[in-house]
């Protein structure tokens, strides 16, 4: 049997919601966006034991204990969100990386409240390595209210990750310094939701068009959009024609609720051809 060649790395977390809790964060939605588009997906994460995790069946899952799951309440007003951090689950050092699964081609860190250390970054050096630093831009207080945090030693990081993606929203107050460290990965990419994507590569910036979606609910669309590209990225080495894909990704998302938003690989494709036949161009799938 074929082996995982897509490893996400963060905590599972528990969203809550009036009427209960849905299960999230970006290994959840990272791996069942890769797992949709044809890859064999491994996940190392942390959680407790009161979330269920038969949603990630056909996934490789070393899911490490903890006394609770991270937990985080979004509040959504407008084009802005207010969010809660009620608990967190066990930190994951490197040690918690099986030896086999780090030289897997695809590795994707995405914490979400600062679980990984910041040396995880060094683990694979053969791998194509993706970063979403949203867990690293965050600080809480004692009500467990969640603010911008000063990313200190990405410019010592950065330069050893292949692909960052990081959103406007993340990049507010005290983490606005991040921008300065953008052309230090070797492709960087700022989104806005389903929105235009700006693409760093190079030292130059390339704006990135997304199609027109009617937004039902924004929650995981940057971590889709993000697993998109890096599979897209690593069948074609090419990041323009990823972010047309992790685009097109978003934009289908974006107009679905829960679970349901993540894509699979012919409704993307089949939206880029669509987009192509409407605007006259030819769309390379490659």
């Amino acid at each position: 049997m074929k082996g995982p060649d897509f490893l996400v790395i963060g905590h599972l977390t528990k969203d809550l919601e009036e009427e209960g809790y849905t299960l999230g964060g970006t290994a959840l939605y990272s791996a069942l966006t890769a797992r949709n588009l044809g890859r064999k997906v491994a996940v190392v994460t942390s959680a407790g034991p009161d979330i269920e995790l038969k949603l990630l069946e056909g996934v490789d899952l070393l899911c490490l204990p903890s006394p609770t799951t991270t937990t985080f309440r979004n509040i959504y007003r407008g084009e802005g969100r207010s969010q809660f951090l009620y608990h967190r689950a066990s930190l994951i050092g490197v040690d918690a990386v099986p030896p086999q699964w780090r030289a897997l081609p695809i590795v994707h860190l995405g914490p979400v409240a600062q679980e990984l250390g910041q040396e995880m970054v060094w683990l694979f050096p053969h791998s194509l390595l993706c970063l979403t630093p949203q867990g690293w831009l965050r600080r809480w207080d004692k009500e467990g209210r969640v603010h911008p945090r000063r990313w200190h030693g990405a410019e010592k990081v950065l330069p050893s990750v292949d692909l960052l993606i990081v959103s406007e929203e993340d990049m507010r107050g005290e983490a606005a310094s991040l921008r300065q460290h953008l052309d230090l990965p070797h492709i960087s990419v700022v989104t806005q939701g389903a929105q235009e994507a700006t693409l760093y590569h190079r030292g130059k910036r390339y704006p990135s068009p997304a199609p027109q979606a009617r937004s039902v609910n924004p929650t995981g669309v940057g971590d889709i959009f993000a697993a998109a590209f890096l599979v897209r990225l690593a069948e074609t080495g090419n990041p323009h024609i990823a972010a047309r894909f992790a685009n097109t990704a978003a934009s289908l998302s974006v107009e679905r609720t829960a679970l349901s938003a993540i894509p699979t690989r012919a409704e993307v494709e089949e939206r880029l051809e669509r987009s192509a036949y409407a605007h006259g161009n030819d769309i390379c799938l490659g």
